[in-house]
């Protein structure tokens, strides 16, 4: 029997204090009439003990039932059974002596009539204890068993044998309420640690056992509830780089070994001063108390420190990192939402930073993101409004100066806001996902209108790097110049050198699939972010855009001079078109023509124009004479 279900029991003897306290005060009672009517020392002896063994009960039990859990159960128990088999000998030896003594006979009757009522009484009500009952039974039954016998009667031997037979009787009722009691409270303990298991696992992740985001919940209200006025708790909101690629790359499996060496650094790194949760996907939330700010800043530190940490999965080394956005009680809020949305958009301010940043709230953080959502709100009603419009800028042929490409180029004109500038809403789009929206349009308005040109001029469209790492990314594009009947082999996608630092799949089913259509790939702003020959070895590139900080930027000069004429050596020898962008007046495109680019891009030629601006720009380029419009835009 377990201690808990052996409290229970026990604590049923105690349950029914009124019960006690009446049938105690029965049993004086009748012993008090028995002494006062027959007037005999013997009687007031055993009649006061009885009533000193009911008060003391009475008063126990009193107590014990308002401090229950004061007093250990061992103790709990003793108590009980000490006044119990008190109580039973001393009324049992007063009803045999109204016998031995040969009271009146009514005397004899109320005696052994409250001796035995009392006897089969306990056996129901300490059921939960049937030992104790049977017990009880036989010390007020055996006085009045040997007080028959001595009698030398029939009657009394018939009374004797009657008190034996008793016993079974009581010994089958004790026993069937004993099991009946034993029977509920297992079935009420299981029940309890059904509900206790089930509790559990509603509030624990189960790929990491740390909180899940309702135990993290219940959780922080009671850490909050219970902290000093004075105190300070810090809420990190942690987010993991590239997660996703592991589970695309080595599978689900690695990926749950990822989140629960995650956790189990995180909580090495607390120990018992906090809590950690996985409040979803790859992101952990951690709550720990911090004697000020900047114990905040060096924890956060080491967090970070411990997700760049190499992990080790099948013995296979796997680098991650991740983004750390804190929030601060008091100074960020007092309630546990306002915290956790707080370190939210700290941990989002840290990831528009790039890879590897610790933020802390700041309120303009607040404005910032309500800034962001109704442009991002915005946006999207502009995409279902035809809000914006398709402007392209001609990439030129320095040779000859003819416009062999424009690059479509997105613009915003809000009726209310007027011109939003892409630098603005480009970003926004990326980060909500319109971004994909967004490039599939452009790519099919771009495709229809230069449908309207000659077939040698084609059209480009910048693709984001996230839009190409959704998966069937190419259906997109490939419908767009389709319904617009625009050969593939007019199309051209530009893509910067970030695109590669991740080795996405899908990437590579984008550029595989479409350049094999014949849709041709630029490398756009190439040299201003991790270049690599190996980019250009690899993937199939017909052009490179030699970014406008080497033409016109204040690094220009004699070694980026030096860089582009490398740059153009280059794709010379492997076949490739060289674009100078940035270009703005007549000395660049000498400089950048006789360095070896073969196109040139800027204002110098012309701004992004709208599309019928860009089909007067060709019909007035095949009414020029070649010399005249070389001497203008390349001479």
């Amino acid at each position: 029997m377990s201690d808990k279900t052996r409290r229970v029991l026990v604590d049923t003897l105690y349950a029914r204090p009124t019960a006690l306290m009446f049938g105690a005060l029965n049993g004086v009672l009748a012993s008090a009439a028995v002494a006062f009517f027959t007037d005999k020392s013997t009687f007031y002896s055993l009649s006061f003990l009885l009533s000193s063994i009911a008060i003391l009960r009475v008063v126990n039990a009193n107590h014990l039932r308002h401090h229950p859990g004061d007093i250990s159960i061992f103790r709990v128990e003793t108590a009980y059974t000490v006044g119990a088999y008190a109580y039973a000998l001393v009324l049992g030896l007063i009803a045999g002596a109204s016998v031995q003594l040969d009271l009146p006979a009514l005397a004899q009757v109320l005696m052994i009539a409250n001796a035995i009522g009392y006897g089969v009484g306990v056996c129901a009500h300490n059921g939960a204890r049937p030992k104790l009952a049977m017990a009880q039974l036989s010390l007020v039954s055996i006085p009045i068993f040997f007080a028959m016998i001595a009698t030398h009667s029939r009657m009394g031997a018939f009374m004797a044998i009657n008190i034996v037979l008793l016993f079974p009787a009581m010994y089958g009722v004790t026993f069937s309420v004993f099991r009946t009691l034993r029977q509920s409270i297992d079935a009420a303990e299981r029940s309890a640690q059904l509900a206790s298991n089930m509790e559990r696992l509603a509030l624990t992740d189960h790929v990491t056992g740390l909180y899940n985001r309702a135990g993290l919940d219940r959780r922080l209200v009671e850490i909050l509830a219970t902290a000093d006025e004075r105190a300070q708790v810090a809420i990190f909101w942690v987010d993991l780089d590239r997660f996703k690629d592991v589970n695309e790359l080595k599978g689900h499996q690695a990926g749950d070994k990822v989140l629960r060496e995650t956790g189990e650094r995180l909580t090495r790194l607390v120990d018992a001063r906090g809590i950690v949760a996985r409040f979803a996907g790859d992101e952990f939330v951690v709550v720990c108390p911090v004697a000020e700010r900047k114990t905040a800043e060096k924890l956060s530190e080491q967090m970070l420190a411990e997700l760049v940490r190499p992990i080790r999965i099948d013995g296979e080394r796997i680098e991650l990192g991740g983004s750390i956005g804190i929030a601060m009680l008091p100074d960020d809020g007092i309630s546990a939402d306002i915290l956790l949305k707080r370190a939210d958009l700290a941990l989002f301010e840290a990831k528009a930073d790039g890879s590897r940043q610790i933020r802390f709230f700041d309120h303009s953080m607040a404005r910032d993101i309500a800034h962001r959502r109704e442009i991002e709100t915005e946006l999207r009603r502009a995409l279902r409004e035809n809000e914006l419009a398709v402007y392209f800028q001609p990439i030129v042929e320095l040779e000859t100066g003819r416009i062999r490409c424009f690059e479509a180029l997105v613009r915003w004109f809000h009726p209310e806001r007027g011109e939003i500038s892409p630098d603005e809403f480009i970003p926004i789009a990326e980060e909500s996902g319109a971004i994909v929206t967004l490039g599939n349009w452009l790519t099919a308005q771009a495709a229809s209108v230069a449908t309207s040109w000659p077939e040698e001029v084609r059209v480009a469209v910048n693709l984001s790097p996230l839009q190409l790492k959704v998966p069937g990314a190419a259906l997109g594009i490939i419908s767009a110049f389709r319904e617009a009947g625009l050969p593939p082999e007019r199309l051209e996608l530009e893509v910067t050198e970030g695109l590669f630092l991740e080795d996405s799949p899908n990437i590579a089913m984008f550029i595989e699939e479409l350049s094999g259509m014949g849709v041709r790939f630029a490398l756009d702003d190439f040299g201003t972010g991790y270049s690599s020959l190996g980019y250009i070895n690899q993937w199939p590139f017909s052009k490179i855009k030699v970014d406008r900080s080497f033409v016109s930027g204040s690094q220009a000069g004699r070694k980026s001079d030096a860089i582009i004429r490398a740059v153009s050596q280059m794709g010379k020898s492997l076949g490739m078109e060289i674009v100078a962008e940035g270009l703005e007046t007549i000395d660049q495109v000498r400089a950048v023509r006789e360095a070896g680019c073969t196109h040139g891009q800027g204002y110098h030629f012309s701004r992004a124009v709208p599309a019928y601006q860009a089909a007067l720009l060709l019909a007035e380029e095949r009414e020029t004479a070649p010399e005249e419009l070389f001497r203008r835009r390349a001479g």
